[in-house]
C-alpha cells in the first residue's frame, strides 16, 4: 500500500512542475511529456495520442468494470490583471500560486496520486483508467474526445474539476444556436419588402417564453437566452435578413438533439447548431459512489458550467480540490492542504466501493 503523505508530497511537486510550463490549449505537449514521465517513473504503461497521456492499473481485469480517473493539462492565458508570475509556483502562507494551479491543477495531481495509490492493488472490485487530457478550454476535439475510443468500456467516471470537493452530480449542456429569419428588401418609404426584424421578433419571444415539458430534478427547466442580434444595413431599407444567436443551457431532462428539433418545430426562423457536442450529464444519486460521497459528509449540487464531462456518455461525477470562483481569476492558487483534503477523500470514496 502506498504513503498517502508521499503521495500528497509528490503531487505537489508535480503541479509545481506543470505550473512553470506554459500548457496553453493546443499547446500542451510539454506538460504531456512531464505527465507521461512521471507516471513511467512510477512504474506505469503509459499510453500516448497528441498530449492525451492515458494508462490503466497494473492488474487490469477485462472481466471487470472500469472506472475513468479525468482531468485536464491545459490552462487558459494569464488575464491582465496578474500581480505575480503566473508560471512561478510558490507557496505563500499555505497557498500554492501559478496558472492553472486551481483549473485545474490541484485536480489533476490529486487523481494522478489516487491513481498510483490503486495502481499496484490486486484483487480490486473495479479497473482504473487514469486519462490527463488536452484542450479542455476550449472544448477542443483534440482533448478528451479524441481518445475516448481507445480507453475502451467504462462504468461511470470522476472528472477532477475544483468543486471544493462537494459533489456535482450533474452538469448542464450546452448549445449555441446560429438563427436566421428571413424577408424581403425592400424601401421603407413604401410597403415594400418583407421586414426580417419583426419575423425575427416573433420568433425571440418564443425563445424567451417557452417552457420545456420536463423538467430536471436539480436544474429545474432549459434556459434559453438571446445573447446577439444583427441586421439591416441603412434605415431605409426594409431588412431582408435578421441573424441572432441564442444560448442555450440543456438540463439532464432531455439530449442535446431532441431540444434542437423541439426548436426547429416552433420557429420559422433556420437555426443552425454551433455543436451538439456538450451534452447535459448527470449521475443517480443513489450510484455507490455519490452515496460514498455523502457518507464522507459531502453535498450534492448541479453544476452551472461544462466541462469535459459533456463529452461522456457514461454516468459520471465532477469533482476535485480548489473553488471554481478562483478559475482564471489573477494570481489564481490553490490551497495546499486542498490537494491533500482531495487525495484523502477521493481514496475514501473510492475503497468503500472497492
Amino acid at each position: 500500500m502506498t504513503d498517502t503523505n508521499n503521495l500528497f508530497q509528490q503531487a505537489v511537486t508535480l503541479l509545481q512542475q506543470l505550473i512553470s510550463i506554459p500548457s496553453f490549449s493546443k499547446e500542451e505537449n510539454r506538460t504531456a511529456d512531464l505527465i507521461n514521465e512521471f507516471l513511467q517513473t512510477h512504474g506505469v504503461t503509459t499510453h500516448r495520442k497528441l498530449n492525451n497521456i492515458w494508462a490503466w492499473n497494473k492488474h487490469f481485469d477485462p472481466a471487470k468494470e472500469t472506472i475513468l480517473l479525468n482531468s485536464h493539462h491545459d490552462t487558459v492565458k494569464p488575464n491582465s490583471g496578474y500581480t505575480r508570475d503566473p508560471y512561478d509556483a510558490k507557496i505563500e502562507d499555505g497557498k500554492l500560486f501559478g496558472l492553472g494551479s486551481n483549473d485545474a491543477g490541484g485536480c489533476l495531481v490529486s487523481l494522478i496520486a489516487v491513481f498510483l495509490y490503486f495502481h499496484d492493488q490486486e484483487n480490486l472490485k473495479y479497473n482504473f483508467c487514469l486519462a490527463t487530457t488536452a484542450e479542455e478550454e476550449i472544448s477542443g476535439v483534440n482533448g478528451l474526445e479524441l481518445i475516448i475510443p481507445d480507453l475502451g468500456e467504462l462504468s461511470f467516471g470522476i472528472v477532477g474539476e475544483p468543486t471544493q470537493m462537494q459533489l456535482a452530480i450533474a452538469e448542464r449542456g450546452l448549445m449555441v444556436l446560429d438563427c436566421t429569419a428571413h424577408g424581403r428588401a425592400g424601401h421603407a418609404a413604401r410597403e415594400e419588402g418583407e421586414n426580417a426584424i419583426y419575423k425575427a421578433l416573433t420568433d425571440i419571444e418564443w425563445f424567451r417564453s417557452f417552457k420545456f415539458p420536463k423538467e430536471s430534478e436539480v436544474f429545474g427547466p432549459i434556459k434559453m437566452s438571446v445573447t446577439i442580434i444583427n441586421a439591416g444595413s441603412q434605415h431605409n431599407v426594409v431588412p431582408a435578413s435578421c441573424v441572432y444567436t441564442v444560448d442555450v443551457r440543456v438540463t439532464d431532462a432531455y439530449r442535446n438533439e431532441e431540444v434542437l428539433e423541439i426548436i426547429r418545430e416552433h420557429v420559422a426562423s433556420d437555426v443552425k447548431p454551433r455543436s451538439i457536442r456538450l451534452k447535459p450529464s448527470s449521475i443517480p444519486k443513489e450510484h455507490p459512489i455519490v452515496q460514498a460521497g455523502i457518507a464522507l459528509g459531502r453535498i450534492t449540487y448541479g453544476s452551472p458550467t461544462t466541462s469535459d464531462q459533456s463529452l461522456l456518455d457514461i454516468p459520471s461525477i465532477k469533482v476535485g480540490p480548489g473553488d471554481s470562483a478562483r478559475s482564471h481569476t489573477a494570481d489564481e492558487f490553490v490551497y495546499v492542504d486542498e490537494i491533500r483534503e482531495g487525495i484523502e477523500l477521493y481514496i475514501k470514496m473510492l475503497e468503500q466501493i472497492n
